[in-house]
């Protein structure tokens, strides 16, 4: 826990470092034969990893909270700082333009670090929309097999049925093929009872 609420802190304070210390490079990025643009991508790659770190540790919601107050934050103190020593930043003259060149400066490196909060939840999305995705092909097959499983126990139940009512049927033809032989039986049984009774009386 105090490790965690310790990076918690301490990678915001190296990112307003970063992002402070923007404002002592020169702005001719481009500049043939020096080493500026190189010094601004690795400065902004150490943004990118802070904004990662924070994600990581305070989250997106908290974490961009801190980072938008830390961009804000560090931004207004860098305009008070150039507005007192604008000789040291060679802003004695076109002063709004320089503020706003400086504003820029800082809020490009601020979006490099929101930038590695955003990656970090893309691939924290990506990865939870692969399990989701596992799980409903998982969900997809299991209810495939539970209709092939109802589909079964149906024709099984269809073929019971059928055969129940065909041994009903057998039963019923049995049951009338006896009756039949005994109606058979008495009426023979009678004539022969007459008969006899006929021979009785002669």
């Amino acid at each position: 826990m105090e490790k965690k609420s310790f990076s918690g802190f301490f990678i915001p304070f190296l990112l307003g470092v970063f992002i402070f210390a923007s404002n002592f490079l020169n702005t001719n990025l481009f500049q043939f034969g020096s080493n500026n643009f190189a010094v601004w991508f690795v400065l902004s790659f150490l943004c990118f990893a802070c904004g990662w770190f924070i994600d990581k540790t305070l989250g997106w919601q908290l974490g961009g909270k801190v980072l938008f107050a830390l961009i804000v934050g560090v931004t207004i103190f860098s305009l008070l700082m150039i507005s007192f020593f604008k000789e040291y930043f060679s802003a004695s003259e076109l002063l709004t333009e320089n503020l706003i060149l400086y504003s820029l400066r800082n809020i490009m490196l601020g979006t490099m670090a929101i930038f590695g909060m955003a990656v970090v939840e893309i691939f924290a999305l990506q990865k939870e929309l692969s399990i989701l995705g596992e799980k409903l092909n998982v969900y997809n097959e299991t209810s495939k097999d539970a209709k092939k499983e109802g589909e079964l126990e149906l024709k099984e139940a269809k073929l019971k049925a059928q055969k129940i009512i065909f041994d009903a049927e057998v039963t019923a033809k049995n049951i009338f093929l006896k009756k039949d032989r005994i109606e058979k039986e008495l009426k023979e049984f009678i004539q022969v009872e007459k008969e006899l009774i006929k021979k009785y009386e002669e």
